[in-house]
């Protein structure tokens, strides 16, 4: 695979090869880290705008159509961008544009396919979830083309333009926000939230000046089925474990526990924005250090997954110390049950984040069987520990179940890499002790 140059960056007038692929890289993970803010913005704003304007009780039926959608989009991301990102990064540009092309139609395939399923279940559902269902299924294609964009971007190594176009869709946000909030009703908030990210999608076909290829996404699955396929099912059962868990906790416990959950997730939204930033480029990355460098993947990815861990721990450390007055500022009524969940939710994003720097890895090797069988396992503690914990202990209790479950898993994931490195003959990764 061809090295790719930052933009600006001329090869033939670099002076040190080594510094400039750490400027490279330090540029490449700050615009992973931007774009990811940006996104995080719009995505903190709509929650936080849906709580206090609604209450507990309708924001539960928001974060319902939001963990449909993560379902839906990690669909999208197993079949056309993470395909992508694994074997386009870094490619001759005019790899890289057909790749894109075939990728980005795919998703808009997936998002026409499924939106039309959700319409006709909303349509149907009635009641308070029917009318967010059908919205959802309506902006569904414009959210998982805005998403591809992306990622193409980031699989070229020009964050830069993700992180425009993420802008894009905050700037776009604003004026939607106001007319959902004078209808005052979930469904105008799903709607007002796809609808500018739809206006992104668009902004993204003039940045790139490629032209989704709807009709070419089945000669992609048929190329990419020996990945595409492995992440499809990796990628869904992560969010279908989520999904099931929020119905669960809402079967089990009520619709305000799902509410008061997502409540206390907007409140690590900050160090998420970090996390999910860094996810963005950290396959891309350990793709390169494979090829570049290839006994210095494990470091890598022990020092990407040690790094997250730490600072997921210190930011909700910070959370306890936030006054109430402070808490129902931003959160409103949601704060009371939030505020509950803050240690839990913590040492949950703790153990998620220590686990993605083995996964980057085992993605960077393209360990398809490794890496779903870790998924399967994560998913199954994940189900098992939030539903097992709402029965025992309510909310509280879910949450310590996911945290429990998360730790657990991360654990599996760092032992599946080491065996994957193993196998290559590679430098094995230094001894992680888990308790």
């Amino acid at each position: 695979m061809t090295p790719m140059t930052t933009e600006g960056e001329n090869p033939q007038t670099t002076a040190s090869p080594a510094g400039s692929a750490k400027r490279a890289l330090v540029g490449r993970l700050s615009w992973g880290l931007a774009d990811q803010a940006a996104s995080s913005i719009s995505n903190f704003a709509v929650g936080i705008y849906v709580a206090r304007s609604l209450g507990v009780t309708a924001f539960g039926v928001f974060s319902l159509a939001w963990v449909t959608y993560g379902v839906v989009l990690n669909v999208s991301r197993g079949l056309a961008t993470d395909p992508l990102v694994v074997r386009f990064s870094g490619v001759p540009d005019a790899s890289w544009r057909g790749a894109v092309a075939r990728s980005s139609g795919t998703a808009l395939g997936v998002g026409t396919a499924i939106g039309a399923v959700c319409l006709v279940a909303g349509l149907g559902l009635g009641g308070r979830l029917g009318p967010a269902f059908a919205a959802l299924g309506v902006m569904l294609p414009g959210l998982l083309l805005q998403d591809a964009w992306r990622f193409s971007f980031f699989a070229a190594g020009t964050g830069r333009k993700a992180f425009v176009n993420d802008v894009v869709w905050g700037v776009a946000l604003v004026p939607a926000l106001v007319v959902a909030a004078r209808m005052g009703s979930v469904a105008a908030f799903v709607l007002a939230w796809g609808a500018s990210a739809t206006v992104a999608a668009g902004y993204g076909y003039l940045q790139s000046g490629i032209r989704p290829r709807l009709t070419e996404a089945r000669g992609w699955l048929r190329e990419q089925r020996d990945l595409g396929y492995r992440y499809l099912v990796e990628n869904v059962s992560l969010s279908g474990a989520s999904q099931l868990r929020a119905y669960g906790l809402g079967a089990i416990v009520g619709i305000g526990a799902v509410g008061a959950v997502r409540g206390a997730e907007l409140l690590m939204g900050p160090f998420l924005a970090v996390l999910m930033g860094l996810s963005l480029v950290t396959v891309p990355e350990a793709a390169r250090v494979l090829r570049q460098a290839p006994q210095r993947l494990g470091k890598f990815c022990l020092l990407l997954g040690g790094g997250q861990a730490a600072a997921a721990l210190l930011w909700g450390g910070s959370l306890l110390l936030m006054p109430d007055r402070l808490g129902e500022f931003v959160l409103g009524d949601v704060w009371h049950s939030a505020s509950q969940l803050i240690v839990p939710i913590t040492f949950s994003v703790a153990g998620a984040g220590l686990g993605t720097g083995a996964a980057a890895g085992l993605r960077a090797l393209g360990a398809a069987r490794r890496s779903l069988r870790c998924q399967l396992f994560a998913s199954a503690c994940y189900v098992g520990g939030g539903l097992g914990g709402a029965a025992a202990g309510g909310t509280v209790g879910s949450a310590w179940g996911v945290a429990a479950a998360t730790v657990s898993s991360s654990a599996v994931w760092w032992l599946q890499l080491r065996s994957a490195l193993r196998e290559r003959h590679r430098d094995p990764i230094p001894e992680v002790r888990t308790s």
